[in-house]
């Protein structure tokens, strides 16, 4: 079973850049779920899943991954490009796109 190394992004309910500073390891699913006969929901046997350890830099994660011998796949984040925009270019002259209201 391998282990996903990554660095999380923001949530679209966040302006800003809080929790996505860290590392995560995530351990990936081994056995695939299964849903309960009598109540529906999904469960699995594979505790693994639920452990989720966060590390200061990418040389922490993967050190801790070789150091206990979980094989790992690195997750490289994608650079955020650079959005300039402001309140004013909503009532510009030239602007794309249809009004709204």
């Amino acid at each position: 079973m391998t282990a996903r190394i990554y660095k999380p992004a923001k949530t679209a309910m966040q302006s800003g850049q809080a929790r996505t500073k860290t590392w995560v390891l995530e351990h990936e699913q081994a056995v695939p779920r299964k849903i309960d006969p009598l109540m529906g929901w999904t469960s699995s046997a594979d505790t693994r899943t639920q452990v989720r350890l966060s590390f200061d830099t990418k040389e922490e994660a993967i050190a801790y991954a070789e150091r206990n011998g979980i094989p790992y796949r690195l997750e490289e984040p994608k650079p955020r490009g650079l959005i300039r925009k402001s309140y004013a270019d909503n009532f510009k002259f030239g602007r794309l796109g249809a009004w709204t209201h």
